[in-house]
């Protein structure tokens, strides 16, 4: 079995100045890296989907005048509290720092 994840989870650490907690309870709650500020869960996968690359894309060429690209991601009929903000790692840097 691989463990790339692992590696991941370590440098997502690093990047956000946290701590990979998730080897220290696997199987239990504890979140794959925590800030000060954050509680992380680090997925990664072989490919991500196409759209979903190309929303990030598309956001990115319209963003204009200093602003920051995000997609929201809505499930029909679902309530508007449950979208998701997906937004590249080096923006969300950007804007809230480590």
């Amino acid at each position: 079995m691989s463990e790339t994840w692992k590696a991941v989870e370590r440098a997502i650490a690093a990047r956000m100045n946290g701590k990979r907690t998730s080897n220290q309870g696997l199987g239990s709650a504890v979140p794959d890296v925590e800030t000060p500020t954050y509680a992380v869960e680090v997925k990664e996968r072989q490919q991500l989907p196409g759209w979903l690359l190309s929303a990030v894309t598309q956001a990115r060429r319209n963003a204009r005048g200093g602003r920051t690209p995000i997609v929201v991601l809505h499930q029909l009929g679902a309530r508007h509290d449950d979208d998701l903000v997906v937004v590249r790692l080096v923006d969300f840097q950007e804007l809230w720092g480590d």
